[in-house]
């Protein structure tokens, strides 16, 4: 009798005891992944923030306001989009810098109109030298220069959206994705053609930013596809080295 109260208490004891380790478990599981939600929302947060006070500076007295406006259409939808999908679709760090960098350039681009981002001035004021005459250009670049940055900057967030989906090799993935971004820079260039048409006048040709070159919208189109493929080429590169012998 005395030897069977004592093993009950004992598995008392001991069921006790292991209910406490569980729950602390629990608890200590809850907490940790918690703060990996938290930590893993502070980088992206941190761009956010920087970019907002960013546009919120550059939306003060813009060279032309009713361009800027037009200009800043996509990212008033873009960014909040990305917001709400954020629990849905975690994009990588790489992926949140690659944007943060485009962002702010198009957000100068609005500011000063991308045919007048005084970048030749700057750096005159740094260097004493005109960058436009050492690289032999004839035009403002800075719009050439963002339409590289589109397909260099954004393939990543296509390629993470994208290529988990895409069955098949990565031959498929690489051609559908670098397909999809080939038809966001032609469908681009025909948005401005119709605002081009629609505004007209002064606001027309801001927007169009062509400055009297006909194949503007071809050469635009070219240095996506040439960000595209170096982005297409960095991201081989870095699946070779990486990828087991």
């Amino acid at each position: 009798m005395i030897v069977a109260i004592g093993d009950s208490v004992a598995h008392s004891i001991v069921h006790v005891m292991l209910a406490k380790i569980n729950f602390r478990f629990a608890m200590n599981t809850s907490l940790g992944a918690t703060q990996l939600r938290k930590q893993t929302l502070i980088y992206p947060l941190l761009l956010l923030s920087v970019y907002t006070l960013i546009w919120l500076a550059l939306a003060i007295a813009p060279r032309d306001r009713h361009d800027w406006m037009l200009e800043n259409v996509l990212p008033l939808l873009f960014v909040p989009l990305l917001i709400a999908t954020y629990r849905q679709h975690r994009l990588s760090n790489l992926t949140y810098t690659a944007l943060f960098i485009f962002m702010v350039l198009h957000a100068i681009g609005a500011h000063y109109t991308y045919a007048k981002v005084p970048y030749d001035d700057w750096f005159k004021q740094i260097s004493g030298h005109s960058l436009n005459a050492m690289l032999g250009f004839e035009r403002n670049a800075f719009d050439r220069l963002v339409h590289f940055l589109y397909g260099l900057l954004m393939f990543p967030l296509f390629w993470e959206l994208f290529a988990p989906r895409i069955n098949g090799g990565n031959g498929w993935r690489y051609l559908l994705i670098a397909a999809f971004m080939m038809s966001h820079a032609g469908i681009y260039e025909v948005i401005e053609w119709l605002a081009a048409v629609g505004f007209g006048g002064d606001l027309g040709v801001a927007y169009l930013g062509t400055q009297g070159d006909e194949w503007d919208a071809q050469k635009d189109m070219a240095m996506a596809f040439l960000g595209t493929a170096l982005a297409l080429a960095i991201l081989m590169l870095h699946q070779r080295r990486t990828s087991p012998p």
